[in-house]
């Protein structure tokens, strides 16, 4: 039977596909044009090599106009809630009909930004599958784990016969500890940690589905304010906070004047010789009904309203000012850090404005530690950005350069904007006790350093062998919650006084003899 013209056309398509395309086209063809040469000479040589691309052109169309699916692993946000919502109903509809208890836990990797700028979107997606097929593993047969986007998780769990806050917090450290565990990425190891919330349907603020996963996230907002690695349960506190976040922008600037935004301070401390070397000083919103608000939440919304470069007035003034009560108090603190953002570097009169703050408080410009993220360095900013840059270099301020090895800032420009110190980040201190490469990556950041003459601190130390290891390692300086949190500055004298006479008593953390 004959054949008809769209089954004909179809039949090209797919002996296209079979002939001319992948490896197998890299020996057919060759082949079919010498053929064609013996068989009809010139002629069928020419008819062969002018055919062929023709057949591939008409039937290729299809194929080229027609829209590239869309990753198959790839999570779409309506879908993933729809299907983490159906788990949730069956787990509620089977502990009603049992007795047994369930809840829904929320998982998001910290600082998923800075995965994506280091790794790129196809490394990161590697990575997210992987974490979905950790986090099945680290669960029961019956419970269910679904992929949302931005790098969260949700996992309704199976009722259970005895589900209580104590199992709860066993699970969600469960699968903090499978996040943890170190990923092989290509040629390299990268290591992660999560923030969990979770809430039990006990603790269920309404009757559906919807009600304990809305509570599940506040619980994971809630440990998102307080992390990295924090595991935090839904309480009735977090219910009023679910609806607030449309308040923030009106809230946010009488906020600022009103005192709420002050910074807490992190002590910053010698590995030679265990003394505090400084502190740095991190913005907060203490509000007076939800509590302690996190910078990810009020920091977008004093730049969309332009209030970053009042907050970094107040921020200098509040940290001078605790210079000078340090100093009242008889403390040896050297300097305070103070992060300066884009708006305000961006201010032609911003050199004026430090130097009266300094002779306001009757400091030298040596005990202010200026802040730059490595993000504007490596952006070659204009020339505004570089005058302030320099410009408070020159008059003695410590240039820092924050947040090292994530914004591809070159040897050049480090030079060029006077950088004093470089402040590793925390993504490689993490487990660098442990894995020889976090080992030789901190190594050669160290090496580069002391070829240019640079001080170096690093941030996120969380343990004391992570402490140990960075001194062996030459680093000069450390920061973390492992040596302390960030702390209101009423509770920064009782800690310097508790710290310095446990330094008079225990043998300092020094460098390595090499």
């Amino acid at each position: 039977m004959a054949r008809s013209p769209l089954k004909q056309l179809a039949w090209l398509r797919r002996a296209r596909r079979v002939l001319l395309s992948g490896p197998q086209a890299l020996a057919f063809m060759p082949a079919m044009a010498l053929a064609a040469f013996w068989i009809g000479g010139e002629a069928w040589l020419l008819i062969v090599a002018l055919g062929v691309p023709l057949i591939h052109a008409i039937t290729a169309n299809d194929a080229e106009d027609a829209p590239a699916p869309a990753p198959a692993d790839a999570p779409l946000p309506e879908e993933s809630m729809h299907a983490l919502n159906r788990a949730l109903e069956a787990a509620m509809a089977g502990a009603a009909r049992t007795g047994r208890s369930t809840g829904c836990i929320m998982l998001a990797v910290d600082d998923l930004p800075d995965l994506l700028d280091r790794h790129g979107q196809g490394a990161t997606e590697t990575i997210m599958l992987s974490l979905t097929a950790r986090l099945a593993s680290s669960l029961r047969e019956g419970d269910s784990v679904v992929r949302l986007p931005g790098g969260e998780f949700g996992i309704a769990i199976a009722p259970m016969r005895h589900l209580d806050l104590e199992s709860a917090i066993q699970i969600a450290g469960r699968l903090q500890l499978s996040v943890e565990e170190p990923l092989s990425l290509d040629a390299t190891t990268v290591y992660l940690s999560c923030s969990v919330g979770f809430c039990l349907a006990s603790r269920n603020p309404g009757t559906g589905s919807s009600d304990l996963l809305d509570a599940a996230r506040a619980a994971l907002t809630d440990a998102q304010r307080n992390g990295p690695s924090a595991i935090r349960a839904f309480t009735d506190r977090m219910r009023s906070a679910r609806h607030v976040q449309g308040l923030l922008a009106d809230e946010a600037a009488k906020a600022l004047e009103s005192g709420q935004i002050i910074p807490w301070f992190q002590p910053q401390i010698s590995t030679d010789t265990g003394q505090i070397t400084g502190f740095e000083a991190l913005s907060r919103w203490q509000h007076p009904e939800r509590g302690l608000i996190s910078p990810n939440e009020f920091l977008p919304v004093l730049e969309q309203s332009g209030q970053l470069e009042r907050l970094g007035e107040i921020m200098l003034y509040r940290a001078l000012a605790a210079l000078r009560s340090w100093d009242a108090a008889g403390f040896n603190i050297p300097r305070v850090g103070v992060n300066f953002a884009n708006e305000e570097l961006h201010n032609p009169k911003l050199l004026d404005k430090i130097r009266w703050e300094l002779d306001r408080f009757d400091l030298p410009p040596s005990r202010l530690a200026v802040e730059v993220l490595e993000t504007v360095v490596a952006a070659a900013p204009d020339d505004t950005v570089s005058r302030n840059i320099n410009g408070l270099a020159k008059l003695g301020c410590v240039i820092d350069l924050d947040d090292f090895g994530t914004g591809h800032a070159s040897i050049s420009s480090i030079r060029r904007f006077a950088v004093a110190r470089i402040k590793i980040d925390r993504s490689f201190v993490m487990k660098v006790d442990r894995d020889p490469e976090q080992q030789r990556i901190v190594n050669a950041i160290l090496t580069m350093a002391d070829r240019l003459d640079l001080d170096t601190l690093a941030e996120g130390v969380e343990t004391l062998g992570e402490h140990a290891m960075l001194a062996q390692l030459g680093c000069g300086h450390v920061q973390g919650f492992g040596i302390a949190r960030p702390m209101p500055f009423d509770q920064t004298a009782d800690w310097i006084r508790n710290y310095n006479a446990k330094l008079q008593q225990a043998p300092a953390i020094g460098r390595s003899a090499g």
